[in-house]
């Protein structure tokens, strides 16, 4: 049974048997590999968090977020304010 539409547009739809509303095809509105790396090589170079957010056209939590998750995964400790 369709309900109606989330903020991006995307279908919505009620299950008639639990009464569970849900997305069928949600919309993913992640940034690709390619601008994740770039932002990562832009800071590791020696601009602030925020100056990458700024250049990229993103918010600046995205950066950092990605760099604790670079950190995480090779080992490496950054300080991240």
């Amino acid at each position: 049974m369709k309900n109606g539409s989330n903020r991006s547009g995307t279908q919505r739809i009620v299950c008639r048997h639990c009464k569970k509303s849900y997305t069928l095809e949600p919309k993913r509105n992640a940034y690709s590999e390619e601008t994740r790396a770039l932002a990562l090589k832009i800071y590791y170079a020696g601009a602030s968090g925020r100056g990458v957010g700024k250049v990229l056209g993103m918010s600046k939590a995205n950066v950092y977020n990605w760099i604790k998750k670079n950190d995480f995964n090779t080992g490496e400790k950054t300080k991240v304010p």
